[in-house]
């Protein structure tokens, strides 16, 4: 079965946001926008890589750039990104409450052995 169009663009969305330091980024563009050299040093990685990584965020409409001066400001084109996260958040933390009980009931059992 094909995709539609939508279900594309909600996959290319999600591709986006598949990497660490870009769920990373937008953690922090939750706080307030930032340019390149905040994001670098909240990050502590090199320009080049936030660049690229801002690029992707960018050219899929998550985040916006204006530029001011010499600088290029980067902020959350949607507010509900920060939901979004919280959401995924929550999910993430009923998953290991799951993995924690089976953890448990693992070891009870290599105890009766």
């Amino acid at each position: 079965m094909a995709a539609t169009q939508l279900q594309t663009f909600k996959a290319q969305f999600f591709r986006a946001l598949a990497h660490p330091v870009r769920i990373k980024i937008l953690e922090i563009l939750i706080g307030g926008d930032r340019s390149v050299q905040e994001l670098q040093a909240s990050l502590g990685l090199e320009q080049p890589v936030v660049s690229q990584q801002l690029s992707v965020l960018r050219n899929q409409g998550i985040v916006t750039s204006q530029k001011f001066g010499l600088s290029v400001r980067y902020a959350l084109r949607d507010p509900a990104i920060e939901e979004l996260l919280d959401v995924a958040r929550r999910i993430f933390n009923n998953h290991l409450v799951g993995t924690g009980v089976m953890l448990r009931e693992l070891r009870r059992e290599a105890r009766r052995g």
